[in-house]
């Protein structure tokens, strides 16, 4: 089976805890509900990480006057918990805006009726690929599923092309490590994979993986690290997380997966942004989600060292920041990725987490 790395199962089992303990705490912020508080304000949820998307909403404040009030989420229960939070807060929401690192639970609050329409200016030039067409959100400011491999363990021959190559016999028990698909981006990625190619061969893959002997850790940025020590070989992480690891000079390359011609390709997630129901009418809200779509903040994203790779091709990037133009993305809809999120995370979890 695979190798659990020590406590993941524990953590696994703690990060669902949190999202009753934050149910427990929404509870007890009950007298404050959203349409109270002053107009001068807006309360945010994201899953960005807050190193990330702290300086973005300060420098919204200095701009506006507009108190934020943000609430991050944890590595172990990447955007779950903050999903589960707003669900529990249906009947009296505390948050006006949504922020995500992925698209598939974004989209799932649409579904259960969580979010509110709004067509914001800002996104008038973000592509309709990145948009709901009922425009309960949009995308922005996109990372990529990666490869990361410590090139002094590696050599360059053996460097995967492709998430297949990861089930190479080369790689030996323990070498290979994955976060925990059950959250964040790479339940997302989970997802896509049921999408296209299917089920079946997504179900064979993850078996495999699992056969090998995959570690599952807390997280993409725990695959970077333990990648970046030689603790493991190689491993499926973020654009963000590989990035960091590249600039603190860490052994480790990048590598955009299944990029030759009739691979599936490599897989794009955008952030996303919301309006929580009931926030349609704060203007300061709208004020936010108008600045989170700007281009000036898809500049800053990609000048932020995270690699985060702007959803319009005239928005100014570092040169090491790709183009999405310039990528094969795998050719899956959010709408179908979110579709199969329940029936994947189901499967994943009753084989890796058994």
């Amino acid at each position: 089976m695979a190798i659990l790395d020590p406590s993941v199962l524990a953590r696994t089992r703690v990060a669902f805890s949190s999202v009753v303990l934050s149910v427990l705490l929404t509870l007890a912020l009950a007298m404050g509900g959203c349409a109270e508080r002053p107009a001068a304000s807006v309360v945010v949820y994201t899953s960005l990480d807050q190193p990330l998307s702290e300086p973005v909403l300060r420098d919204f404040e200095a701009e506006t006057g507009i108190r934020v009030q943000a609430v991050y989420d944890v590595e172990a229960a990447k955007t779950t918990g903050l999903v589960s939070r707003l669900a529990a807060e249906r009947d009296n929401p505390k948050a006006h805006l949504f922020w995500s690192s992925e698209y598939a639970q974004t989209i799932r609050l649409k579904e259960q009726g969580l979010l509110d329409r709004y067509d914001s200016p800002s996104a008038a030039s973000i592509p309709a690929s990145y948009k709901d067409p009922d425009r309960f959100w949009t995308g922005f400011a996109a990372r990529a599923r990666v490869i990361i491999v410590n090139t002094n363990l590696v050599p360059p021959e053996h460097h995967p092309r492709s998430i297949y190559q990861l089930l190479d016999p080369y790689w030996q028990e323990g070498d290979v490590g994955i976060a925990n698909p059950l959250f964040g981006t790479a339940a997302t990625h989970a997802a896509a994979l049921f999408t296209r190619p299917g089920a079946d061969e997504a179900k064979a893959y993850f078996q495999t993986l699992r056969d090998r002997k995959v570690r599952i850790v807390d997280g993409n940025s725990v695959v970077r690290d333990m990648v970046a020590s030689g603790e493991l070989k190689v491993g499926l992480t973020d654009t963000d997380d590989a990035q960091a690891a590249i600039e603190r000079g860490a052994p480790v390359r990048m590598i955009f997966p299944d990029q030759d011609e009739g691979a599936i390709g490599t897989l794009v997630i955008p952030n996303t942004v919301a309006l929580v129901k009931g926030a349609a009418g704060n203007d300061s809200a709208r004020r936010l989600l108008d600045y989170l779509l700007s281009p000036e903040v898809e500049a800053k994203l990609a000048s932020s060292g995270s690699l985060q790779m702007p959803v319009r091709d005239d928005v100014p990037v570092p040169p090491e920041v790709p183009r999405l133009s310039s990528l094969r993305p795998m050719k899956v809809a959010p709408e179908e990725v979110a579709a199969q999120f329940p029936a994947s995370s189901e499967w994943l979890k009753d084989t890796f987490l058994r």
